[in-house]
């Protein structure tokens, strides 16, 4: 099992950088890359919902499951 954060995708569509969306949501760069990468292993809620409010999309639009 493993989830694939589509965070780089949803950037590249809103057409939104790593530093404006860091500026936004209120989070370091480094935790942004962290999670931007998929090394990230654990997410808020809270986090999630900014960063969805920022971009405007829902969870589904960043994370997605796939069975090895």
């Amino acid at each position: 099992m493993a989830i694939i954060v589509n965070l780089d995708v949803m950037m590249a569509k809103r057409k939104i950088t790593l530093n404006e969306l860091s500026e936004k949501v209120g989070l370091t760069l480094a935790n942004l890359s962290i999670l931007k990468t998929g090394k990230a292993k654990a997410i808020r809620f809270r986090t999630l919902d900014s960063i969805c409010k920022a971009l405007d999309c829902q969870p589904a639009d960043l994370l997605e499951h796939k069975n090895n």
